[in-house]
């Protein structure tokens, strides 16, 4: 391969390396599972992730300079169904930068290393929810978080938390969807409208952050810059937030 061409990551770890160990990056690594590849170009590393949070996504960092035209190459090689996502900054340099991009669309990415404290006692449990929650989930989702990603059904969405009130009918929700190895990521947060304002979404959150930080070593989520309840309860659980942004090629 000649100098200055993009070279192809093979494996997770070498994605992590590349990336410098990039908690974006790594989630769209997905483990490096079959259809994910990869490629570094200087500076910059960019992850093609097939249907990671049901999207095709192209994640990518890095300087500008060397990021450009690896989204340019991975574009060519990936197909125009993938959606570059990155730092906010850095994702509206290609917006400009490469022909027949879209206009950045910010959000943020938030992440955690820590497990909060576990839940005091008291005002329902969260725990793990069996298949046979999948109709009461979907309901529940349908009229309290109906722009969900996280579905039941849904590839990889692996497994819902849940909390129910006194009389058994299920309130909140939130789920492990899309997870990698080492960044397990919580998706379909949603509590019934009538039980807002009693803290349940901090409670199935928590429990979901504490299993995927024992199980992956982090955890993490994608929340709109628009939902400023929701990041402030991520924060209290010890989230960190990080703007980014996504585009796509076209307008469709």
């Amino acid at each position: 391969m000649t100098a200055g061409s993009p070279r192809p990551l093979a494996s997770a770890a070498e994605v992590a390396e590349a990336g410098e160990d990039d908690d974006l990056i790594v989630w769209a690594a997905q483990g490096m599972r079959p259809g994910v590849r990869a490629w570094a170009l200087g500076d910059a590393v960019a992850v093609a992730s097939p249907g990671a949070s049901r999207r095709d996504r192209l994640v990518v960092r890095g300087s500008a300079a060397c990021a450009l035209p690896l989204v340019r190459y991975a574009l060519a090689e990936a197909g125009p169904t993938y959606r570059p996502l990155g730092d906010a900054e850095l994702v509206r340099a290609v917006s400009a930068g490469v022909e027949g991009l879209t206009e950045a669309v910010g959000f943020s990415w938030m992440v955690t290393r820590s497990a909060p404290p576990p839940q005091p006692a008291g005002g329902g449990a969260a725990g793990w929810l069996g298949p046979d929650a999948d109709p009461e989930i979907a309901t529940l989702l349908a009229g309290a978080n109906p722009s969900s990603y996280a579905v039941p059904g849904i590839d990889r969405v692996s497994r819902w938390a849940g909390v129910r009130d006194a009389s058994g009918a299920l309130v909140a929700v939130a789920a492990d969807a899309w997870s990698a190895p080492t960044v397990g990521l919580m998706a379909g947060v949603a509590t019934a409208a009538p039980a807002r304002g009693r803290g349940l979404a901090e409670r199935v959150c928590r429990f979901v952050t504490r299993a995927l930080v024992a199980e992956h070593g982090r955890a993490a989520l994608m929340v709109d810059d628009s939902n400023d309840s929701a990041i402030r309860l991520y924060e209290r659980l010890g989230y960190a937030r990080r703007r980014v942004a996504a585009n796509r090629v076209g307008a469709g």
